[in-house]
């Protein structure tokens, strides 16, 4: 498949909770299956700022740098070959520009919402700090981590390579058919974080069913580098 979409991903805050599978379970496409890393079945809050976007190739005017916020969990689908691929699955992806939201939500029936949003980074010599806002129903909801400026490679085996080492979308296409695709990216390297913080009203957000996050702490809070990412055109699974 040709490449669809073009950016950097950068410095992704990543807060990681321990999820509730039922959950889930409504948001889950055809073909696909949770995912558990050591028993866990993880949902996570991922900010970052997109960067340098082309689509098909074209920098679309004002559509090239912003913030987006997802909510995410994760999948694994077994090939007709009987290889598994893992990937996620996005219950709501926020985006301050209602072409992306369009766009992502048309073509790849993704769960894309346009909020007003901001981000502040700040770095020192030998600290980084990086949060993410977004104003929904009037009120701020913000995510933000504090870490070491040096970053270290992944652990194989670790939590975080589960976490950030997934290069397959999948979001539900109707009861029978899902759409899947393909992502590119190098291995992402952490900083080592030292500190988070976080406003966020999951029920107001994301409805009743996930009420239950309102006052849950993350089991993981990662701060990533990112990097150069290809998003190729998808494909149904029948």
């Amino acid at each position: 498949m040709s490449v669809f979409l073009s950016a950097e991903w950068r410095k992704l805050a990543i807060l990681n909770y321990a999820a509730d599978p039922a959950s889930l379970k409504p948001y889950l496409p055809a073909h696909t299956e949770l995912d558990y890393w050591n028993g866990v079945c993880y949902a996570s809050m991922v900010g970052f700022w997109f960067a340098n976007t082309r689509v098909l190739g074209v920098k679309i005017p004002f559509h090239v740098n912003f913030e987006e916020v997802n909510l995410r969990f994760y999948v694994k689908h077994q090939t007709p070959q009987g290889d598994w691929r893992r990937g996620v699955v996005f219950v709501r992806e926020l985006v301050p520009k209602p072409a992306i939201a369009w766009v992502a939500n048309t073509l790849y029936r993704e769960r894309y919402s346009a909020l007003p949003m901001r981000h502040n980074w700040e770095q020192t010599a030998d600290k980084l700090s990086v949060e993410y806002s977004w104003k929904h129903k009037g009120h701020w909801n913000h995510l933000g981590v504090r870490a070491d400026a040096q970053a270290v490679p992944l652990k194989a085996g670790s939590e975080a390579e589960f976490i950030t080492e997934h290069y397959w979308g999948y979001a539900r296409w109707n009861d029978a058919q899902t759409m899947q695709y393909q992502v590119e990216h190098p291995r992402w390297e952490l900083y080592p974080v030292e500190q988070w913080r976080a406003d966020i009203n999951f029920s107001a957000l994301y409805g009743p069913a996930f009420a239950y996050l309102n006052n849950a702490e993350p089991l993981s809070v990662f701060l990533a580098e990112g990097s150069e990412v290809s998003v190729r055109k998808g494909d149904r699974i029948i």
